[in-house]
């Protein structure tokens, strides 16, 4: 059974480039447009790894990590930003917040399934 990833950012276009990349190896991708969509999502369906961006309206990524930290079942669930953020500081605050990586944009579809594969096993 393939790996399912949930993937957040308000942009469309970085939704579908995410996505496509994801698919092509073989994972099933879930879509949310920002931190509350995807929370949304995630009741009733299970990821085992979140890919997000971290501003977005609504729920930015580090709240949303926040809250899937506090979630049983997401209390140890992978989760990587993708964002244009690299100051140290938003570094740092993701970690607190229990991000697992952090991957700067703009990126090749290579050094994201890099970085997926080092937490899918």
């Amino acid at each position: 059974m393939a790996k399912t990833i949930l993937i957040v950012d308000d942009s469309a276009s970085m939704r579908q480039l995410v996505t496509f990349a994801l698919k092509d190896a073989g994972y099933e991708v879930i879509a949310a447009t920002d931190g509350r969509d995807a929370l949304n999502k995630l009741s009733g369906a299970k990821a085992d790894m979140v890919v997000t961006d971290l501003n977005m309206p609504n729920m930015d990524g580090i709240e949303l990590i926040k809250e899937l930290r506090r979630l049983p079942a997401h209390k140890f669930t992978p989760v990587v930003m993708l964002t244009t953020e690299s100051q140290e500081g938003k570094k740092q605050e993701g970690k607190a917040a229990g991000a697992s990586g952090w991957i700067v944009k703009p990126f090749t579809p290579e050094k994201l399934m890099e970085v997926i594969k080092k937490f899918m096993r």
